[in-house]
């Protein structure tokens, strides 16, 4: 389980910001369960989710580096999560999916030509004896905005499921999972999006820098 508390090159659960972010959203916790309910409230909603650019070098998807800015994607939340667990104690890790009707996909779909968005992230805390999952990536104003509930989160059960909207029709379906890993596959998640999306991968429309991908435009 030591391997699980150990910061990693993305889970960067020694950076004094990490350190002091987590420390901060857990005051008043009185225990591990509290502490992993609070991190998961915080990294969800002081974070706009936001799909729509995403920088994949690997120093901007440390932990750390989300810290610095307003809004992130699945992955970036679900790493900040991970590391901000790890930094109070928790054991976590990351787990990644493939999705099809993810929220808010509507402009990314065009681009991606595909009904279905490969890596989606979550955070797993190793509470009471067991793995729970938690996805933190859509904020209460995103899911507000779009119909749907926001993913609610009390420590001992999974979080990572919006499978219906509030008018009750299919919204989310997970149709394949990577597996669990002590820190972000970097290589893999690269891999799939060759694999996945190669009409986008070295497309200059929508990649700037060589690993900063735009689709606002």
């Amino acid at each position: 389980m030591q391997q699980f508390l150990k910061p990693t090159e993305f889970i960067d659960s020694d950076h004094d910001s990490v350190r002091t972010y987590a420390e901060k959203n857990t005051a008043g916790a009185s225990n591990d369960i509290e502490r992993a309910v609070k991190l998961y409230y915080a990294v969800r909603d002081d974070f706009q989710y936001d799909p729509y650019l995403l920088d994949l070098r690997r120093e901007s998807l440390r932990a750390s580096k989300l810290l610095t800015k307003t809004r992130g994607y699945c992955v970036e939340k679900a790493v900040l999560l991970a590391a901000a667990a790890r930094s109070v104690g928790i054991p976590s890790r990351l787990s990644f999916y493939i999705v099809r009707n993810h929220i808010a996909t509507e402009k990314l779909a065009k681009a991606l030509e595909k009904d279905y968005l490969v890596f989606h992230g979550a955070a797993e805390m190793f509470l009471e004896g067991k793995w729970v999952k938690a996805t933190p990536a859509f904020n209460k104003r995103v899911c507000d905005f779009l119909g749907v509930d926001p993913i609610e989160f009390d420590g001992t059960t999974d979080a990572i499921f919006q499978e219906y909207d509030r008018k009750g029709n299919v919204f989310m379906e997970y149709i394949h999972d990577y597996g669990a890993f002590e820190d972000m596959p970097y290589q893999m998640f690269l891999d799939e999006l060759d694999k996945h999306y190669p009409h986008i991968t070295n497309n200059p429309r929508f990649v700037t820098d060589g690993l900063i991908y735009d689709f606002r435009k």
